[in-house]
Formats: structure tokens, C-alpha cells, sequence
């Protein structure tokens, strides 16, 4: 009797990066797991919740490895975001954002009735809005409220007006008052550690401080949520602080690291094709600001030596040198180090998982464009 012979599934070829279709949006694996393992450790050791924003990652597969490590769940700037977020099998929401308009309370409403969704609050309209829709269809609506506390952006001011809007909350039917939230973002930028130190402790100082107002009022706050990336080792530090929100140096890049001061490896990066050498100091790239922002911080190319400027047109980088370079040709690759990933990602339908110089994977970015 005859043996069948068992057919063979032919090997996938392994891809190399240089191999890739370019514009190419990058991740080295191993960089972004020793970042992710670098703030989880640091929030346990803090014994202080986790709670990454997802704003710049857009990744579901990111957030699954964000999980793994210990977040208590993520921060969504935008409810299209969480939706995508729920869909790939993630709750524990946080919206730092406020939802306003009868379409978007609507699918707020029907989202919470799925997992736990909590969403920030600044003003009284809004918080009846929300409490007669949560209402009308038996749920409850979990609220933080967003404090201004330096940014000077959205957010009522600490004490007196916070704790005012928390009775409204507490008061109003269909809502559950959670805490508070706040981002200290006026602090990322300042170079000396000292001042850098001060400037947190201050603004974080401030919503603690919102936080025993409201508790003496006989409210409980259960969320003090602050602290992103550009000041989280120094948020960690404060006390009453119970999560924080970095989640943009997973990824890394030239703005968090040269200036918010952030000493997290770079993890992102763009493979651009040379399509042009005018002359030996130009060289010209197919990868412009609809693949690489350059708006907190220009890319940087690896592995040139003696770059004098680098630009950004819509399709194009142009690099000029301040030396001549004949040994890069046309059809070359260059990988460009990203210069800010929260405006870079959602330019990309696919994140290429790269590892010792091979494609293992391709992640899609499925919140990319969820700005509703």
C-alpha cells in the first residue's frame, strides 16, 4: 500500500525592510516592548494605574502589548477611536475629550452600554446632555471632569468651579461621578530639570488639591488621571496621582526625546526611496509630509554623515549635505527617524513589525482617520 505523500505548504519568504514598497511606516519590535516594559515598570513601582493614550498608536496590536504589561485599560482622544478599540475587544475606556452634539451623545450612550467608557466633562449643558441620554436608554455614564491646571486649553478651573460641576454631576440622573483629569502640557517643553520639576508639581499640585475639595464636599474621587509622556517620571512622583495617560513614547521620537526631554530609545521610523541626486549635496526622497509630519519636530535621516538641512514638501524630503556624496544612488533606501509620531501614524493604513533587519509582521492602523 502507498503511502501518501503529505504536500508541503511552500515556506513564506521572509521579507527585508529594503525590500518594502516605499513610503514605509516602521516599528523595531524589540525597541518598542523594552518601551513599553520601561513605563509599565515605572507605574508599578509607583503602584499608579496605566492608562496609555492611544491618540498617536492607533495600533490595536500595540494596545494588546500595553495590556500584557499591566494597563489597567487606555486614553482615546476621540469616540471614533474608542469605537475601533472596542471592536478589536478593549474596554476600560477613558475619552479625555468632551462629547458634544446629540449624533455623537448618542453613539457615547450606546457604547456604554457595551464596556466601561468614561468621558471628560467641562461644562453644565453638557453634563445634562449627557445625563437625560444615558438616562433615556438605562445607562450610566461614567464622567471625569477636565481641569485646567496650566495648559490653558479646555478644562474648568481647579477648586471652587470644579467642585460646583461635580455636585451638578453627582445630581444629575444617568451619570456617575469617577474623578478628575487634567494634562499639564505647558510643562513638556521646559529644558531645566529643576524648573521642569517645579512647573509639574505645581500644576499636578493643584488638581490633587481639586481632589480634597471635592472629597470634603463628601464626594468621592476615585480617578486623579494626569501625566503624559513628556512629564510622566516626574507625575509618578506626586502623591494622589492614581494614572497616568503617556502613551506617545511607546514609539518614541525626535520631539519627545530633544524636546520634552524624554530619554526613551526610538522606536519608529519611515523607509523612503531616493528618487533624485540633482548634485552630490541633494538628495531627494519620495516620503514628504503626507507620510512624516514635521510639525514639533523634523525627521532625521540615519546614516548620513554631514546633513546641513532637511525639508519637507508634500511628496518629498530633500536633505541637503554639506559635503559632497556620490555612494547613494538613485533607489537607495534611507530610514528617517519620525519627528513627532502623534501626527506621522495616521498618515500610514499599515505599522511594518520589523526585528534584526526583517519584516515579521504588518499591523493595521485601524483608528487611523477616526477623528469623530
Amino acid at each position: 500500500m502507498k503511502t501518501k505523500k503529505r504536500k508541503t505548504q511552500p515556506r513564506r519568504k521572509v521579507r527585508l525592510v529594503a525590500e518594502l514598497d516605499t513610503p514605509a511606516l516602521l516599528v523595531d519590535l524589540d525597541v518598542l516592548d523594552a518601551n513599553i516594559a520601561t513605563i509599565a515598570g515605572a507605574c508599578a513601582r509607583r503602584g499608579v494605574g496605566w492608562r496609555p493614550h492611544i491618540k498617536g498608536q492607533k495600533v490595536p496590536e500595540i494596545v494588546r502589548r500595553e495590556i500584557k504589561a499591566g494597563a489597567i485599560g487606555i486614553t482615546c482622544a476621540k469616540l471614533g477611536e474608542a469605537e475601533v478599540m472596542v471592536a478589536a475587544g478593549f474596554g476600560n475606556i477613558l475619552i479625555a475629550n468632551q462629547i458634544v452634539g446629540a449624533a455623537k451623545i448618542a453613539r457615547l450612550v450606546d457604547l456604554a452600554r457595551r464596556v466601561r467608557v468614561i468621558v471628560a466633562v467641562d461644562d453644565a449643558g453638557n453634563v445634562a446632555a449627557l445625563g437625560a441620554a444615558a438616562a433615556a436608554k438605562r445607562v450610566t455614564l461614567r464622567v471625569v471632569i477636565e481641569v485646567d491646571i496650566g495648559m490653558k486649553r479646555a478644562g474648568v478651573l481647579p477648586g471652587a468651579p470644579a467642585l460646583a460641576l461635580a455636585k451638578s454631576i453627582a445630581a444629575t440622573r444617568g451619570l456617575c461621578f469617577e474623578g478628575l483629569m487634567a494634562w499639564e502640557a505647558h510643562a513638556v517643553r521646559v529644558a531645566d530639570p529643576a524648573e521642569k520639576k517645579r512647573t509639574v508639581e505645581e500644576a499636578v499640585g493643584a488638581l490633587i488639591a481639586t481632589a480634597e475639595v471635592i472629597r470634603a464636599a463628601g464626594l468621592p474621587v476615585k480617578i486623579v488621571s494626569c501625566g503624559g509622556t513628556g512629564t510622566f517620571p516626574l507625575t509618578l512622583a506626586i502623591r494622589g496621582v492614581t494614572e497616568i495617560q503617556a502613551g506617545g513614547g511607546v514609539l518614541s521620537d525626535v520631539c519627545y526625546r530633544k524636546h520634552f526631554h524624554i530619554d526613551l530609545p526610538y522606536a519608529l521610523k519611515v523607509l523612503a526611496t531616493v528618487t533624485s541626486r540633482p548634485n552630490p549635496r541633494r538628495i531627494v526622497c519620495d516620503a514628504g509630509k503626507k507620510s512624516m509630519s514635521g510639525d514639533m519636530a523634523l525627521p532625521e535621516p540615519i546614516g548620513l554623515i554631514g546633513v546641513a538641512s532637511v525639508r519637507l514638501s508634500a511628496e518629498h524630503t530633500t536633505v541637503e549635505l554639506d559635503r559632497d556624496d556620490t555612494a547613494i544612488r538613485v533607489g537607495d533606501t534611507i530610514e528617517f527617524i519620525v519627528g513627532y509620531g502623534d501626527t506621522t501614524v495616521h498618515l500610514h493604513e499599515e505599522l511594518y513589525v520589523v526585528r534584526g533587519g526583517k519584516v515579521i509582521a504588518a499591523w493595521p492602523i485601524a483608528a487611523r482617520g477616526k477623528s469623530r
